[in-house]
């Protein structure tokens, strides 16, 4: 955000009410190993507007596939060098480690036609269509591998009248009110719980952490002794670029599609996975995911991922909390 402020860019956040029915909404983001991520404004820019060339369109605005702190910011970026709005929603209402895995897939919207390119948009690939969801998260992620493990996609092309049934509504300027208290409230980890009808799941210091990158995906696996209430307590999380699953003395303590999210213990704001050492002193929290990831055709989606990740089903947060 302060790039773009410096460089004397702005940008409008518009509500989905706002939207007329039958403009085009650009959903853009990277896709990627977290552990690699470069950006270059231009390029993505030029991502988007082939996509507006191929498919004979513009764009009445851009949205987030996500709420992740590279990936939602991409979103408001390219809005701001293009001179369109961003639409205050997402498509998945946390960060998610699959191309197809979103909101939209639940609502049977079309992943493709698609724009991938490479960090400087030297090489574009125009998908004009897919078998299905799961080949398209197949090629991104090919190409992000390819590609020095990071690519641009410009995809999933909403109407207006689906911006406002299909996506996570108002879910940016929920964040924007985190973000305001994680920067005044006295203890923000408390404010931020309140707020979001979250969990402290655990406290304590980083002592083992391992990581690897492959197929565009970082994979990490954190394990953490307890301090202050929680001294004699271990605890371990796995994450394949956002953490999946989360356990406290061999037990699950949480799991997606509910959002695991370390946390600095004094400031609140959260510390990625991909950027833990050993030695880190951290604050997990566990914040129950929006509602339609856990009706039946959202737990279905995820139950797939998390299988493949040899993890078991999911258990609402509030039950675990207990």
């Amino acid at each position: 955000m302060d790039n773009i402020a410096s460089q004397g860019y702005t940008v409008k956040l518009v509500a989905p009410s706002e939207v007329p029915d039958s403009v085009k909404v650009v959903n853009f983001a990277c896709v990627g190993a977290t552990t690699t991520i470069e950006y270059d404004s231009d390029a993505a820019a030029k991502t988007l507007r082939a996509l507006e060339e191929y498919a004979s369109f513009s764009a009445y605005a851009t949205i987030p596939v996500e709420l992740g702190g590279f990936n939602t910011l991409a979103a408001v970026d390219v809005a701001a060098r293009c001179n369109i709005p961003i639409v205050d929603a997402d498509g998945a209402g946390r960060s998610v480690p699959e191309v197809h895995l979103k909101v939209y897939t639940i609502d049977n919207i079309s992943l493709a036609p698609m724009v991938v390119a490479d960090l400087h948009a030297k090489n574009m690939v125009i998908v004009k269509e897919t078998m299905d969801l799961r080949a398209a998260e197949r090629i991104a992620r090919i190409l992000a591998a390819e590609w020095n493990q990071s690519a641009y996609t410009a995809r999933r092309v909403l109407t207006g009248a689906q911006v406002k049934k299909s996506p996570i509504q108002l879910s940016l300027s929920m964040c924007m009110r985190i973000g305001k208290l994680l920067r005044t409230a006295v203890e923000p980890i408390k404010a931020v719980l309140k707020e979001s009808n979250g969990f402290k799941l655990f406290e304590g210091v980083v002592e083992h952490v391992e990581r690897k990158t492959e197929g565009g995906f970082t994979f990490i696996e954190t394990k953490l002794r307890g301090t202050h209430e929680y001294e004699g307590i271990s605890f371990e999380f796995k994450a394949k670029n956002e953490v999946l699953v989360a356990y406290k003395n061999g037990k699950l303590a949480a799991i997606a599609p509910d959002i695991i999210t370390p946390v600095h213990p004094k400031t609140g704001k959260c510390i990625t996975a991909e950027k833990i050492d050993q030695g880190d002193k951290l604050v997990v929290l566990g914040l129950p995911a929006p509602e339609k990831w856990r009706a039946r055709k959202g737990l279905e989606l995820w139950n797939e991922v998390l299988q493949r990740s040899n993890i078991e089903k999911y258990v609402p947060i509030e039950k675990l909390a207990l």
